[in-house]
């Protein structure tokens, strides 16, 4: 006997037998389906119009629960947090808006520990004074992984020394042979550069730097020198290093020798100093932050401005607890970044947050508490920054840098449990 033929498709790819066959009248009342018979939904739209049947608007479809997109008028009126929360709806202001959610909402509770890290030259810009230092002072970041540079070129700011407004067009023959640097479109006096040197090789040569430290207790050393400076200047409170030195917030840097400051540090170990950045302590002192976080019953937040060797340092903490350490643990909780860069060159700097899940980086039941923002950090950090502290009264600071050798312990008590 021979086999019945296959049932053909109706257009739309779909059986047909799965959206019947109902006539345009007994059609205009249901909802239509882009995988349907399009023949039949069309004119039971135009059914629906003829009748002068308004369409509810309202939908079961569980991809459309999103709130509705209908901005306010922006007047001139309205504040960043409104700004944000009202017109931001989609794309990449969308995610701001997520991010700004997340970071306020979720990040900002008292049990949550939040890191930060920080790539590409966010302090030449000014964002040390305009956004870190207000958000360290409300108790909004707790520990900083940084790029050696950011902290170098912020250190300008608190010995009093000036960087400019400049033309990114300019002929940087021209600005050489008049002794001015560019970052792009920021200008400054070459003896910023040497005046900045000679600070570090000075408080360096001190007896208290003659020793091996991790890279927090090295910056912590320097942002008291820097809060002296600017106490003696009378230029206000400048400098990251130094309100992260009042507020007890450790700094680490991932490539202690790559910045001026380091080489600094490797010119005097040539004439004989023995001042020494272990990477070894600051491998495991940030490891010990993230477990004790989370042993305290807390959670653990990460919140990544660009990418490269900081963003790595601060999410490799799990898999030194886990993978190394042997540790049961989960993963970060809170994942915030704010990147230029594309995930399918395969470099870290567009890593996404799923990727980060099979590293044992980010929680995987937490995932969807995770945002990444396509976007400049010079503009998104700002608008986090002010619409987190709209939202939200300042936090007690945790002080870390205090707590080194008590998180050290968690970290060590643990490691023995597993051997």
């Amino acid at each position: 006997m021979a086999k019945d033929k296959p049932t053909s498709r109706a257009r739309g790819g779909l059986k047909a037998s799965r959206h019947g066959t109902r006539t345009p009248a007994k059609a205009a009342g249901k909802r239509a389906s882009a995988s349907g018979p399009k023949a039949v939904q069309k004119k039971a739209a135009e059914a629906r119009e003829a009748a002068g049947k308004k369409h509810s608007g309202v939908s079961a479809n569980r991809f459309l629960r999103g709130a509705k997109i209908s901005p306010r008028r922006i007047d001139g009126t309205e504040s960043v947090r409104e700004l944000i929360e009202g017109t931001f709806q989609a794309y990449n202001s969308g995610r701001l808006r997520e991010a700004c959610q997340l970071y306020a909402d979720l990040m900002l509770e008292k049990d949550v520990t939040v890191g930060m890290t920080l790539t590409g030259a966010l302090t030449p810009a000014g964002l040390g004074m305009s956004c870190l230092i207000p958000l360290i002072e409300a108790g909004f970041v707790d520990w900083i992984i940084s790029t050696g540079a950011n902290l170098y070129h912020d250190t300008h700011f608190g010995l009093g020394l000036s960087m400019h407004r400049g033309n990114a067009s300019a002929s940087d023959v021209d600005l050489r042979e008049e002794g001015v640097v560019r970052i792009y479109d920021i200008f400054f006096d070459y003896d910023v550069l040497l005046s900045t040197d000679a600070f570090f090789r000075k408080i360096i040569r001190s007896p208290e730097f003659q020793r091996p430290m991790s890279s927090a207790e090295f910056h912590w050393l320097c942002g008291k020198y820097v809060a002296e400076r600017e106490r003696v200047l009378g230029v206000g409170n400048k400098s990251l290093l130094s309100a992260a030195y009042k507020c007890g917030v450790p700094i680490y840097t991932s490539s202690p020798g790559d910045s001026s400051i380091g080489m600094n540090v490797a010119a005097l170990a040539l004439e004989g100093y023995c001042c020494t950045i272990d990477p070894n302590m600051d491998v495991n002192e940030t490891a010990s932050i993230v477990l004790a976080a989370k042993r305290s019953g807390g959670k653990s937040a990460i919140m990544i401005m660009g990418g490269g060797s900081p963003k790595n340092f601060a999410l490799q903490t799990e898999p030194q607890i886990q993978e190394v350490l042997g540790i049961d643990e989960k993963g970060h909780d809170y994942f915030l970044q704010v990147t230029d860069a594309r995930p399918d060159t395969g470099g870290l700097s567009g890593a996404t947050p799923a990727e980060a899940v099979s590293w044992g980086k980010i929680d995987p039941d937490r995932l969807p508490d995770a945002v990444v923002c396509y976007l400049d950090s010079t503009i998104a950090l700002p608008l986090l920054t002010s619409y987190a502290l709209a939202k939200r009264k300042p936090r007690k600071l945790k002080r870390l840098y205090d707590k080194r050798e008590k998180n050290m312990a968690v970290l060590r008590a643990e490691f023995e449990k597993t051997r």
